[in-house]
């Protein structure tokens, strides 16, 4: 049976073992956030950080406890460099960059380790998620400590007893091809954070989460954040061998080797980035439940890439998950089918090359209902767009609304760039204008693929008008920290490799 998904909030566990003695003091380090340039990078975002919380029932007697925080750390003050070394200021910048290195690795050794002793032993230990469960959600993050610990060892080794390091580049040349074992890692956290978002539900998996989340130790960082400090890290590795080669003088041997060693990372992220956009396009395109035989679309079968979705809303309130592939926009309705998160077809699916795109101005759409349309606000009429088909008989049109200006932008950008791909590889010269019509660039004229104009598509039956959460929009062209973001979104994304 098929049941729209719950949001019905359940209450704290009333009582759970301590975790008192199974958490044991680990030292922990600041996360970058999901990657806020890249929100696609790795295709998904990470939960933003929680304010502060209000006490708990199980706690309303307890002190309130302090934040954790690593200080960070300086080369120069670390070793107390000394003025008479004669160093100049570009060396000195260089050390500070080889040391951040140093320091970032250790700092995630330590985060990995946490993730594991803190959250994945002791729900283990309590039953609260079984074995299988843990080992969807945790991936391969066991086999990247001892990865990264060979790194920091190899960096501690070269350096000097003052402090200083003369060369890297020959370390990172040996040890960076064995980054390509992230691939996996990464090609998993969209099933990972699909199955963590749906144990949530499970009261004694929040209860659980929320006590680690108010603890010292968590730094206000929840789980998801730590399991994503790996690709975080991943995509920082390029500015950060980019920054020592700022900093290396020209005739240093040193300079050579690290150019090499940015060139062998920059093809890892590209390939990992890769392999992990279709394996967040064959997790989507799995869920998708078809009412009838006439919906399934070779469109969709044969797509590799999610360009990006979202959650939206119609001018009736109805919420709907909008997906955007390489050669089809499917529009569905989230559902719960099997204990699953799963997405109806909501309409027939719409070609690429086919759909017509219009940006509509604040205020041009009315709102279902005469009653509701005449007491709504500016806000609610604010940011649509519209989407339309029509091919024979069949005919559609969807007024969708973005939950800001900035959202809005991102999907019309995604949805322009998607179409002139597809027209482009059709062998159609031309171009989009900002309403996604095709611009003969001989005549100058418009053409429209089916009528000549959105008013005239048959509004009545087919309208679903939906508002996006682009809070998991995940344009592919955001994948990776080093790629332009040409399609304009945040995509999700975070940077989400």
């Amino acid at each position: 049976m098929i049941e729209e998904p719950s949001n019905k909030r359940v209450k704290p566990l009333s009582r759970v073992t301590s975790l008192a003695n199974l958490i044991p003091p680990v030292k922990a380090t600041p996360l970058k956030r999901f990657s806020q340039t890249l929100q696609r990078s790795i295709s998904f975002r990470s939960e933003s950080r929680p304010d502060i919380l209000a006490p708990r029932p199980w706690s309303r007697n307890a002190a309130p406890s302090s934040t954790k925080r690593r200080d960070s750390k300086l080369w120069s003050e670390t070793f107390d460099v000394c003025v008479n070394q004669m160093l100049t200021s570009k060396e000195i910048k260089r050390q500070e960059a080889i040391f951040e290195l140093s320091q970032g690795e250790e700092d995630l050794i330590e985060d990995l380790k946490l993730a594991k002793k803190a959250y994945h032993d002791p729900m283990l230990k309590l039953s609260i998620m079984t074995e299988q469960e843990l080992n969807q959600i945790f991936g391969t993050l066991d086999s990247l400590i001892p990865l990264h610990e060979e790194l920091l060892s190899q960096l501690r080794d070269v350096r000097k007893p003052d402090g200083s390091t003369e060369h890297v580049g020959p370390i990172l040349v040996g040890w960076l091809p064995c980054l390509s074992s992230y691939d996996s890692y990464c090609s998993n956290q969209v099933a990972a954070k699909a199955l963590l978002d749906h144990k949530k539900q499970d009261h004694r998996v929040q209860d659980f989460l929320q006590r680690c989340l108010e603890s010292p130790f968590s730094r206000k960082l929840d789980l998801w954040n730590f399991l994503d400090i790996p690709r975080s890290r991943l995509v920082k590795y390029p500015l950060l061998l980019r920054e020592i080669l700022r900093h290396t003088p020209n005739d240093n041997p040193d300079q050579q080797h690290l150019e090499e060693a940015i060139n062998i990372i920059q093809g890892i992220v590209a390939e990992i980035n890769t392999k992990t956009g279709e394996s967040e396009c064959r997790y989507y395109k799995e869920r998708l439940l078809y009412l009838e035989e006439g919906q399934k679309d070779s469109l969709i079968d044969s797509s590799r890439v999610l360009c990006c979705h979202g959650e939206l809303k119609n001018n009736r309130g109805v919420k709907l998950h909008v997906f955007l592939f390489q050669e089809v926009l499917v529009i569905t309705r989230a559902v719960t089918h099997n204990e699953q998160l799963c997405y109806q077809l909501y309409r027939q699916p719409i070609p690429v090359k086919d759909l017509l795109l219009e940006d509509l101005q604040d205020g041009e759409v009315r709102l279902g209902g005469s009653l509701r349309g005449a007491f709504s606000n500016n806000e609610r009429i604010k940011n649509f767009f519209r989407v339309s088909f029509k091919n024979g008989s069949q005919s559609q049109t969807h007024s969708l609304q973005a939950n800001d200006t900035f959202n809005k932008q991102q999907w019309l950008n995604c949805i322009r760039q998607a179409k002139e791909t597809v027209l482009c590889a059709a062998g159609q010269a031309g171009v989009l204008d900002s309403e996604g019509s095709f611009l003969n660039p001989t005549t100058g004229s418009r053409e429209l693929q089916g009528e000549t104009k959105l008013e005239q598509m048959d509004q009545s039956d087919s309208e679903s008008d939906c508002s996006m959460d682009t809070s998991e929009v995940s344009l592919d062209c955001e994948r990776m920290e080093q790629t332009d973001s040409s399609c304009g979104n945040s995509r999700h994304g975070e940077s989400n490799v």
